[in-house]
């Protein structure tokens, strides 16, 4: 059943102009016939002209939209500049009322065009649906025609121009949530490696489980690529990294790690390099992101270390990675542990926590019930410590120095960090990043 309708009058024909309020009127007419109870929400989509205000251009629209009393609490008009800004507009009171199938209602001509626009801006959570909307000569009639064959894809140059609004429109939004943070481990030397773990301030996301320096996307969120690229931008601006240069793992839950230079796996959960401002990042949101730095060999690398990875072995996997690659020596190798879900907080089912109570019994709290306390960080540590990494170049939540702790907890700390344990399946993701100077 559709949710919302969108009637796309952004950019109609010139002769078409003069008779607005008639489209209007009668897209509105012919969606209330068809519309099942409850009417759906309508969004009508205007350019704004440069230097009109905006209530009289509303004004405009009211003759057409008094009649319709069915839809007048869910009928809407979105004025902007373009059509960037505007669908954006859209998308957000979409996304405030969690609704994702949607009808648009739009000149034969936009519909190309439009689609790439939805392909930048929606991900797979969202259904699109698209009818013509198409006027006779003299610019009276109109009437909604059956979806047609899909048309030719748009030049090149057009797409690569809709990118650029879009980017541009992007980043003019302000930042959400306070300034972007960035939290620094004091044991990798700073005159060698950039390196940091985010916080969830500073960037555009704005769907609360998002909000607000979301760093990943996928096909069952509701954050774009687009948007995450942008969050992405502000981080490197901040941290002061290349962002053509930016490589981050391509998880797995598993134990495989890229070494950069030579032939990427389809997925890993560890990458490792030794190229002077190539940066590498490893995402979290209860997993930890981990980072090495081997300051003698200067050599670094990344790791997502979930429970699964935790198990296999992925952290030592990657030092191993650094040691038969630049020929790195384990005591030289310095080893921080990201925000991640703390022992307070995540639970594991019986037979999964037995694994860690064969690593070591402390790695458990609780053990004899149903769905005992899991510590992946200490699981962690013992996994290095028994790899040869030296305890004392390990920082996690034991340090004593509690000023030095980096380590929180990601469930405990809804102000600062995402967690997937605590926000369910639409939930936002920090990130580890590293380079050598």
């Amino acid at each position: 059943m559709v949710e919302a309708v969108l009637i796309d009058l952004f950019s109609l024909p010139p002769n078409l102009q003069n008779n607005i309020q008639g489209l209007l009127r009668n897209t509105l007419e012919t969606i209330e016939k068809c519309s099942s109870i409850p009417a759906p929400f309508v969004y009508v989509m205007c350019r704004q002209r440069q230097g009109s205000e905006r209530n009289g251009e509303e004004e405009s629209f009211l003759p057409a939209l008094s009649d319709f009393q069915s839809l007048k609490k869910r009928l809407e008009v979105v004025h902007s500049l373009t059509t960037a800004a505007a669908l954006y507009t859209i998308k957000q009171r979409l996304d405030e009322k969690d609704l994702s199938v949607i009808k648009v209602i739009l000149p034969t001509l936009r519909k190309d065009l439009m689609k790439v626009y939805v392909d930048h801006l929606f991900t797979a959570v969202y259904q699109f649906e698209f009818e013509d909307l198409q006027v006779a000569s003299d610019g009276k009639n109109l009437q909604i025609a059956e979806p047609q064959s899909e048309g030719q894809a748009l030049p090149t140059q057009d797409v690569a121009l809709i990118r650029s609004e879009i980017q541009t429109y992007l980043e003019s939004l302000p930042s959400l949530k306070g300034e972007l943070t960035i939290l620094r481990s004091s044991l990798i030397p700073d005159d060698i490696f950039l390196h940091g773990f985010t916080t969830r301030t500073g960037g555009i996301s704005y769907i609360p489980t998002l909000s607000s320096c979301n760093l990943f996307s996928s096909s069952k969120r509701r954050d774009p690529q687009v948007v995450v690229k942008e969050n992405l931008r502000r981080l490197a601006n901040a941290a002061g990294f290349n962002l053509e240069a930016f490589h981050r793992v391509k998880i797995d839950h598993a134990n495989a790690v890229c070494v950069m230079g030579k032939t990427e796996p389809d997925s890993y959960d560890g990458i490792v390099t030794n190229q002077k401002g190539v940066t590498i990042a490893a995402p979290g949101a209860d997993c930890i992101p981990v980072l090495f730095a081997d300051p003698v060999r200067k050599a670094c690398g990344a790791a997502h270390s979930g429970w699964k990875g935790t198990l296999l072995g992925v952290s030592m996997a990657t030092v191993n990675a650094m040691v038969s690659a630049y020929g790195c020596n384990v005591k030289d190798i310095l080893v921080v542990l990201g925000p991640s879900v703390g022992p307070c907080c995540y639970k594991l089912p019986h037979e999964s926590a037995k694994e860690f109570h064969r690593i070591d019994p402390t790695c458990v709290r609780q053990f004899d019930s149903a769905s005992p306390y899991i510590d992946i960080r200490r699981a962690t540590r013992i996994l290095l410590e028994s790899g040869g990494i030296l305890p004392e170049n390990i920082q996690d939540d034991s340090v004593m120095d509690q000023n030095q702790n980096i380590t929180f907890c990601t469930a405990c700390h809804p102000d600062r960090f995402y967690s997937h344990f605590r926000d369910g399946n639409n939930f936002g993701t920090q990130i580890g990043f590293i380079s050598i100077k």
